[in-house]
């Protein structure tokens, strides 16, 4: 085992350098989160501290398996063009966001990196579909299997999350409260969260209706679902199926790599 900190910028050069050259299969978690309003009680920062936390126990899991993992610093800005009109809706172009990450993926590539994963919590459409590119480009210019992304909603996890989720009313709604409370509970104002009443609005039918906007989908306060109903119990059980997800998906990757090159080296523990 590697002593090593999780936190990849908490490590000098020569001590990251070190970590490489050593580690088998080293793989780095990519936090990408945007800042973004989600409602008067959650912060901005909700999707980044939403993929932090997942990235951070996911890399705990992953040294536990035998596998070195390092978290990257978080990207905190994405497409947020849904949150126009409320104050702190902080939007980059898509192919801004894009460039980025290919940029960062090819350093990471570069300093000996086995695989990427970028690690989003951020559901907007246009986000979702540039990490899909991201992932593509990669593939194209680094070889298949370098880079990941799990999408919480895809059919084989989104299916084990809440049911909240699952009605795509969750906006800061119980779902996101209760990952928040469970990571950082000093960023919530409870009083503002236990007095909001629901806000039964689905995003994902809104978004198959053609509304580009949470004003337009009738979330006027920047959150849907319940969020006087989160827990932190909740949260806990919710980061249990996405460190799952981000686990499993970082070793579906790297074993597809090493199926790619059956000869370079040792399989993976």
């Amino acid at each position: 085992m590697i002593d090593a900190p999780l936190a990849l910028a908490d490590l000098t050069t020569t001590g990251l350098r070190a970590a490489l050259a050593v580690a088998r299969r080293p793989v780095v978690l990519w936090p990408v989160g945007s800042t973004e309003p989600h409602g008067p009680h959650l912060p901005l920062s909700t999707d980044v501290v939403l993929a932090e936390e997942n990235a951070g126990r996911a890399a705990e899991a992953l040294r536990r398996d035998g596998l070195f993992a390092l978290v990257a610093p978080t990207l905190p800005y994405g497409v947020t063009d849904f949150a126009a009109g409320f104050t702190g809706a902080v939007s980059v172009p898509a192919e801004a966001l894009i460039a980025i990450l290919l940029a960062g993926v090819a350093a990471f590539l570069r300093d000996g990196f086995h695989h990427v994963c970028l690690v989003n919590h951020h559901l907007e459409p246009d986000q979702l579909d540039a990490l899909d590119e991201v992932v593509a480009r990669a593939a194209a210019a680094h070889g298949p299997h370098r880079v990941s992304a799990p999408r919480v909603v895809s059919g084989r996890w989104g299916r084990r999350l809440t049911t909240e989720f699952k009605s795509g009313a969750c906006h800061a709604g119980c779902y996101e409260g209760s990952l928040v409370l469970a990571a950082r509970p000093e960023l919530v104002d409870r009083a503002a969260m236990a007095a909001l009443p629901p806000v039964d609005v689905s995003l994902s039918v809104a978004i198959d209706l053609g509304q580009r906007s949470f004003l337009a989908a009738g979330a006027d306060r920047a959150y849907t679902g319940r969020p006087a109903e989160a827990t932190a119990a909740e949260g806990e059980d919710t980061y249990r199926v996405l460190t799952e997800m981000v686990v499993t998906e970082v070793r579906e990757a790297v074993a597809a790599q090493d199926d790619d090159h059956p000869h370079d080296g040792e399989t993976p523990p």
